[in-house]
């Protein structure tokens, strides 16, 4: 079985994606992955005439900061960015499915729906958070200042919308307790 696990920036899918680890799954970190690929070297060409060289800092490291600059602003830039991403992803993912086949995969991607890899899984589990505990949450981890976390937030899918299409949400908002929501998802999966 794969599950796809899903939520906008900051709504703690990392946190829950360790939580499914622990009960014996195995996660693939879709955007740990995408981290990667990008210096792949035919990705890389790819992205260098897409945004220029600026988006490398050196070959070790890319340049976050001017990559969002550029494509949070403009969603035609985004989609060809993400046209030379995701399937260089996705061919990793079968190859991890095809390492782990005795094992049920968790997908965390914050992408599942706007990428169409919601076709690809067999249940969806968003994780969803208030706004305000986004914002504050991804200020403080990327060291963001508030008006590009709310770029960034608004160039994702409403979470209204993934909620409405999800198999199974877990609410991060710092008063249920994650542990119990994973758990209860992990029962309901299996009945």
């Amino acid at each position: 079985m794969i599950i796809g696990l899903t939520g906008g920036i900051g709504s703690g899918k990392s946190t829950v994606s360790k939580l499914f680890e622990i009960l014996g799954y195995a996660v693939f970190y879709s955007d740990d992955v995408a981290k990667e690929v990008y210096f792949d070297q035919v990705v890389k060409r790819q992205v260098v005439e897409l945004l220029g060289p600026e988006s490398y800092v050196s070959d070790l490291l890319l340049n976050k900061s001017f990559i969002s600059s550029r494509i949070f602003s403009d969603t035609i830039l985004l989609h060809r960015l993400n046209a030379i991403i995701h399937p260089a992803v996705k061919e990793r993912m079968m190859q991890f499915v095809a390492d782990n086949k005795h094992k049920h995969v968790v997908k965390e991607s914050a992408l599942l729906f706007e990428a169409r890899l919601d076709k690809e899984v067999d249940k969806i589990v968003v994780v969803a958070a208030e706004e305000e505990i986004v914002i504050e949450r991804v200020m403080k981890r990327d060291g963001a200042n508030r008006e590009d976390v709310i770029k960034r937030i608004k160039s994702q899918m409403p979470p209204e919308e993934k909620i409405r299409r999800a198999d199974f949400v877990i609410y991060n908002n710092e008063q249920q307790l994650l542990i119990t929501q994973v758990l209860e998802v992990h029962r309901r999966l299996f009945l």
